[in-house]
């Protein structure tokens, strides 16, 4: 029974959290400001996510210092993201060996 509630629960706060920017929002935003604030969030919410994980991921800040620096330069070179993801692995993999 108590699965239920906490599902049930747990249902209703993630209806709420799409609901309510319809409910307020329900005409274009059209101040330039607000909407390229908006624009940038998920970015600046995922940067702030992704680098902490980043150097606590593999226990040594080397490696993780490794595989974030060959992550950065194949991304800057536009490759694609299993290319990026295997490299970065790799890397800090082998770090791993030499330190």
């Amino acid at each position: 029974m108590s699965t239920a509630v906490y599902i049930a629960v747990m249902a209703g706060v993630t209806y709420l959290i799409r609901m309510i920017p319809f409910a307020f929002f329900g005409k274009k935003i059209k101040s330039r400001f607000f909407r390229s604030f908006l624009y940038y969030i998920p970015y600046a919410v995922l940067s702030a996510m992704t680098l902490p994980a980043i150097f606590y991921s593999t226990g040594n800040i080397y490696t993780a210092i490794a595989g974030t620096a060959v992550a950065v330069a194949l991304a800057f070179f536009e490759m694609p993201l299993i290319v990026v993801a295997i490299a970065a692995a790799g890397a800090a993999f082998v770090t791993g060996f030499l330190v």
